[in-house]
């Protein structure tokens, strides 16, 4: 915040706008209040080019009903507010520090900004950050109701390999809806599906993170194999024990040699 220098700040793993923006309002709903606008650098997912903002950055701005100022290139005192921030936090938050996943973090990062970073003596204003907002809030807005919908949509029919992509990852949809039309609903933490003729849910799963993934239901894959014996009553199930060689037969050998 400018006046206040109050701070907050939101985890998020790609630079995609649902995600991207989904940290923005994040820190907004911490700070408690709406600002007059919204003050940017030139982003992909938030400048269109030519100073202006995404449809994506544009919506969201709109719902918020805040303004927006997208920074000229090379414009570096223009953010140098935010960039002593995370300097800070590079050098107080970050060392010595380990944590456990993803949630672990944003808890640890949110506890340092309200036990640490916004109650400070500030060097500059002589005034902890959590006092100034309280005085800075008299001249902001309420946080509107409902919040900006920021998770990501994807309409597909499932394909004979039903698995959906999503990011760098493939998660499994029920195999029993092979061929029909679901939507895919992506938030910070699940991927979620379910077909958009009957509402049937083809598939919960937690979101991940990390690259080049394929995550597999269980009971997605005990369909799958169901299907595969009613396609192929005579194979055996994957994943069947298979015949094992008596090894005593080569210590008989060596003893004959």
């Amino acid at each position: 915040m400018g006046y206040s220098r109050f701070g907050s700040g939101a985890l998020v793993f790609s630079k995609e706008a649902p995600d991207v923006l989904w940290g923005m309002r994040r820190c907004v709903w911490r700070i408690g209040a709406v600002p007059g606008r919204l003050v940017v650098d030139r982003e992909g997912c938030l400048h269109a080019g030519g100073g202006r903002p995404t449809d994506e950055f544009a919506s969201f701005c709109g719902q918020l009903q805040v303004g927006w100022r997208i920074l000229d290139r090379g414009d570096c005192e223009a953010k140098g507010v935010i960039e002593r921030l995370q300097g800070f936090m590079a050098t107080s938050f970050e060392p010595g520090r380990s944590f456990a996943n993803e949630l672990d973090f944003q808890d640890q990062v949110d506890r340092w900004f309200d036990d640490r970073a916004n109650v400070r003596l500030h060097r500059t204003l002589r005034e902890r950050p959590r006092d100034r907002l309280e005085r800075e809030r008299e001249s902001m807005r309420r946080l509107p109701e409902p919040a900006p919908e920021l998770d990501r949509r994807i309409v597909l029919r499932v394909p004979p390999q039903p698995y959906v992509h999503v990011d760098r990852n493939d998660y499994s949809l029920d195999p029993r809806l092979v061929g029909r039309r679901v939507e895919v609903r992506v938030s910070q933490r699940e991927v979620i599906a379910a077909a958009l003729d009957t509402g049937e849910l083809a598939c919960r799963h937690r979101r991940v993170f990390a690259a080049r993934q394929e995550i597999t239901d269980a009971a997605h894959q005990q369909a799958l194999e169901r299907l595969r014996l009613q396609r192929y009553p005579g194979k055996a199930p994957a994943g069947e024990d298979v015949q094992l060689r008596d090894l005593s037969v080569y210590d008989r050998l060596a003893d004959v040699a």
